[in-house]
């Protein structure tokens, strides 16, 4: 990332590698003739950094809690596919690395919207 703001700011690093990561993973799905839960992968991996970043050019406090929200519901929804695909077998790939990173996100993602949201309620 060449933006100095972004190596600082953690989880949108995170959540942008993470999309690289989804976006590898898509090609290996179609690669695999697995076409319907891949583009729902791609669909949700790529939304949670793009909310982040979304949250980060907010115009209220408000809106900062509302887009982190929405990126940890996505982060939760790759979850679900990600473990549908690993349990399902449908392609014989290992699930693990983006099931840990995702888990991370969502601890991240987790924190700051409570404490953004305890941050409001004080006001």
């Amino acid at each position: 990332m060449d933006n100095k703001f972004d190596k600082d700011n953690i989880v949108l690093s995170k959540s942008f590698d993470f999309a690289l990561e989804i976006i590898e993973l898509y090609k290996l799905l179609k690669n695999k003739n697995e076409f319907v839960i891949s583009k729902q992968l791609l669909r949700c991996g790529t939304s949670i950094g793009a909310n982040i970043e979304e949250a980060n050019a907010a115009q209220t406090k408000k809106d900062f809690v509302t887009k982190m929200a929405i990126a940890s519901k996505e982060a939760r929804e790759i979850r679900y596919w990600l473990r549908l695909l690993s349990k399902s077998k449908l392609v014989q790939l290992d699930f693990n690395n983006q099931l840990q990173k995702k888990d991370e996100l969502i601890r991240i993602i987790t924190a700051i919207v409570k404490t953004a949201q305890s941050n409001l309620s004080k006001h």
